[in-house]
């Protein structure tokens, strides 16, 4: 079997599984937020009753994280439901947020669901972990099955701790070669989508392995994983490893057990990719697969430049941005709107020093280079929001972004992808 597969066998108590079969599975993590959660509550009342009580407290996990800096009465109201509900059911994981005009006095509030999902130590090897999102998928890189429901089964979910699933066919992604400095994982899915479509992995299991899959770091992989969506696919998956067992020290007292795809297991198809021969690429608009070289946009004029969410506002994806900065020497020629994914991202920003910047850390490179000061961490302008949403574009514009898909704005006209490309846009 493939690791989805045995997975998926293990949480339904099978012996075996083949694609194409419709199983009970064992939740171990459910996951909803300030956009669907008040949703999924009030579906899991109304079929399970006024009083009832959610499966298991500590396997549901509450993340406002959307639409949260801003006045919205609704969007306000929608976090309140959170927290009448996670009193009620005596939730254990919920993380809070009441001060929206300082998020550092908020110690439970983390930000991105996804990267907080991971920072938390609820991502584990060989389980299975479901949101109301369609980037829950991100967890994958810690070798479990992590993919997005709707608000109708998370009611469901919320109440039994079982999920119907059928059991998709593996599609295997051999990446080897050395990674050139100037390529980071979001080259790497992107070449993958305009590769194989953004149909070409639908109900798939997208599973990443090969050297260069093997010496990334975990936020890596997880940008690997987060985007699977982008290309159909029901989850992705990278094989747990030392990098994985490492960052999970300290996060977790849950036992785990990761799981690993056989000798002789099936695949649908296998592609492969010399990473090595790979340039930095980006999307244009208006689908994720619409790839070119960023080289090939050189002349597009470009309003501004975001950086941040779920795919693109990790620890590594800041540093990378500040690297380029600091190299160049240059200012920004466009308003650069940067958006730290969690608590810890902002924190990191600005106390790490970047490698071999002489000990400056993001914050002052960004400064420096005239950036717009790192905004609260959040989803940001990622799914749009309130027009009073933090870097929001509500006129017709051409952003270069590091969002996973950019449905923002109806005027948005977004080119994805914040490597090399878009730093070039900045500077020029």
């Amino acid at each position: 079997m493939t690791t989805t597969e045995k997975i998926l066998a293990r949480a339904s108590e099978h012996a075996s599984l083949e694609p194409g079969e419709n199983v009970w599975v064992n939740v171990d993590v459910l996951m909803t937020h300030d956009v669907c959660g008040p949703g999924t509550i009030g579906i899991f009342k109304r079929e399970f009753g006024e009083d009832a009580k959610v499966w298991d407290r500590e396997k549901v996990v509450i993340i406002p994280d959307h639409y949260i800096f801003t006045s919205d009465e609704r969007a306000n109201r929608n976090v309140d439901i959170l927290r009448d509900f996670c009193a009620e059911q005596s939730i254990k994981y919920f993380y809070d947020i009441k001060d929206l005009s300082n998020f550092k006095a908020n110690p439970d509030y983390k930000g991105v669901c996804h990267v907080a999902l991971a920072q938390e130590g609820h991502c584990r090897p060989g389980e299975v972990l479901l949101g109301t999102d369609s980037h829950t998928c991100n967890a994958g890189a810690f070798g479990q099955f992590a993919t997005g429901i709707g608000n109708t089964d998370a009611g469901f979910v919320m109440g039994t701790g079982k999920a119907l699933l059928k059991v998709p066919p593996t599609i295997r992604f051999v990446l080897d070669g050395e990674m050139p400095p100037y390529l980071l994982a979001k080259d790497l899915i992107l070449q993958i989508i305009g590769e194989i479509s953004v149909s070409g992995a639908t109900y798939k299991s997208m599973e990443f392995v090969g050297s260069t899959v093997e010496s990334l770091n975990m936020e890596e992989r997880m940008t690997l994983c987060n985007m699977v969506i982008e290309a159909g696919g029901k989850n992705g998956v990278v094989p747990a490893d030392e990098t994985t067992f490492k960052y999970l020290e300290g996060k977790t007292s849950v036992e785990y057990e990761p799981v690993y795809s056989d000798a002789q297991a099936r695949f649908v198809s296998d592609y492969r990719f010399d990473v090595s021969k790979l340039e930095p690429v980006v999307a244009k608009p208006h689908s994720p697969d619409n790839r070119a070289l960023a080289r090939e946009c050189k002349d597009v004029k470009v309003d501004r430049v975001y950086i941040g969410s779920c795919t693109g506002g990790k620890t590594e994806d800041f540093f990378a941005a500040a690297k380029l900065f600091f190299a160049s020497g240059k200012k920004v020629k466009v308003p650069t709107f940067l958006v730290p994914a969690t608590q810890k991202v902002w924190m990191d920003v600005y106390s790490i020093p970047v490698p071999g910047t002489g000990g400056k850390t993001c914050s002052q490179i960004f400064e420096e280079a005239g950036c717009d000061t790192p905004a609260s961490p959040s989803c940001g302008a990622c799914l749009g929001g309130p027009r009073d949403t933090y870097a929001r574009m509500n006129e017709p514009m051409v952003r270069t972004s590091h969002c996973f898909c950019k449905i923002g704005v109806l005027h948005d006209i977004n080119f994805m992808n914040l490597e090399e490309s878009s730093l070039i846009f900045m500077f020029n």
